[in-house]
């Protein structure tokens, strides 16, 4: 567990809500804050709006000279949205178990050693983590990205005192309907796997509380891969980014295919592998898998 408390620094204010930690290992902020501009960051200091029961929380994250973070949030549910932000960045992750048994590993180990603090950035919203996914399958990220920012500036939630903007519920995106998802340029069998997903979570039929056990959990990736639309790799992109499961894999990813089928074709550059060798592949990784597979990626490049 990392240490906290609450502080002061460079997100003081009274009306906001302070905590300070330790992490358990050296952590970094990312580089990366995805192009669907719901993070905002503003001299290093990472922005992001939440809504807790429908409240707006207005969140701010920094990372101080310490080695520290700083998270500050404003709103009616602060210490919610920080324990999301917290999950969703890795911060109280404690890998120095990953870090001395794979520091020399003939896949990874190279590049376990020259990145010390990578981690899988996530999402503080588990729906949010699923429908990204969804929007995401079989096009190119610039592509998705765009689609995401149609559909949060029709469906989403903003803030005009910070100018930021938050995710639809799934209640918000089932009352649409797949015409208006396509409107978005979304095509129309994601758009219906996106409408039938947001309908069951809004009904509570699947739960994605990574907080709800590993029995709800998994069931509720049972009843997603029974949804048209929606297969392994959207469910293990909502394990590994909305959950906080470093043990699940999207073995389907275009990026392990290829590091698979360069593997085994000798340095074939267009070789492609099978979803079920990279998963041979990582499954020695046992509960580090999915960061393993970061790592590896990472080592490809």
């Amino acid at each position: 567990m990392s240490a906290e408390s609450v502080a002061t620094g460079p997100l003081a204010s009274s009306a906001e809500k302070r905590v300070e930690v330790t992490p358990p290992w050296p952590f970094r902020m990312p580089r990366m804050i995805g192009m669907d501009r719901l993070n905002r960051r503003v001299n290093g200091v990472l922005h992001r709006l939440l809504h807790i029961d429908g409240e707006p929380v207005h969140l701010r994250v920094a990372l101080l000279a310490s080695g520290n973070v700083l998270f500050g949030a404003r709103g009616a549910h602060p210490d919610a949205a920080i324990t999301a932000m917290r999950r969703a960045l890795g911060v109280d992750l404690d890998l120095r178990e990953f870090h001395e048994t794979y520091r020399s590993d003939p896949l990874i180990g190279a590049a376990v050693r020259k990145l010390p603090t990578l981690r899988i950035t996530g999402r503080p919203d588990p729906f949010e983590a699923l429908a990204f996914a969804i929007t995401e399958q079989l096009i190119e990220y610039e592509r998705a990205a765009a689609i995401q920012r149609r559909i949060i500036g029709r469906f989403g939630r903003s803030d005009a005192a910070s100018g930021l903007s938050d995710f639809p519920t799934a209640a918000t995106l089932a009352a649409a309907s797949t015409a208006q998802f396509e409107s978005c340029e979304l095509n129309a069998a994601r758009s219906r796997a996106l409408r039938r997903v947001a309908l069951e979570v809004a009904r509570g039929s699947i739960v994605l509380d990574p907080d709800a056990g590993q029995e709800a959990i998994e069931n509720g990736w049972r009843r997603l891969r029974a949804i048209p639309g929606v297969g392994s790799w959207t469910v293990e992109m909502l394990a590994l980014t909305g959950q906080g499961r470093l043990d699940q894999i999207a073995a389907g990813d275009l990026g392990y295919l290829k590091l698979v089928g360069h593997q085994l074709s000798g340095g074939d550059p267009y070789a492609r592998g099978e979803e079920a060798q990279v998963r041979e592949l990582f499954e020695r990784f046992g509960r580090w898998k999915g960061l393993a597979g970061h790592y590896a990626l990472h080592a490809a490049v």
